[in-house]
């Protein structure tokens, strides 16, 4: 059985800011990979597509504030910058 995928060291060298921002994205973060793996059943941001990510920000945050969508937009950008992509997002 494999380990499930590490978030926290996936974003580690590349989180910035104060000690709340970080813990933020991190949470945040795992939230997005819970929902993509229920959903698509993928686990592991290097697996993940640009529909994921636009499908999370686009449906799975619909009944959320404008407030919330925007900071998970940051960490969905953070995601992003990681991976090495640049996607246009919804």
């Amino acid at each position: 059985m494999s380990k499930p995928f590490d978030m926290k060291l996936f974003l580690n060298g590349i989180l910035v800011g104060s000690h709340t921002t970080r813990l933020r994205h991190l949470r945040q973060a795992k939230i997005i990979q819970a929902a993509i793996s229920d959903r698509w059943q993928r686990n592991n941001p290097w697996t993940w597509q640009r529909k994921h990510l636009a499908w999370f920000l686009k449906h799975y945050l619909d009944n959320h504030s404008e407030a919330t969508r925007y900071y998970y937009r940051l960490t969905v950008q953070l995601i992003m910058s990681r991976l090495g992509r640049s996607w246009p997002l919804p």
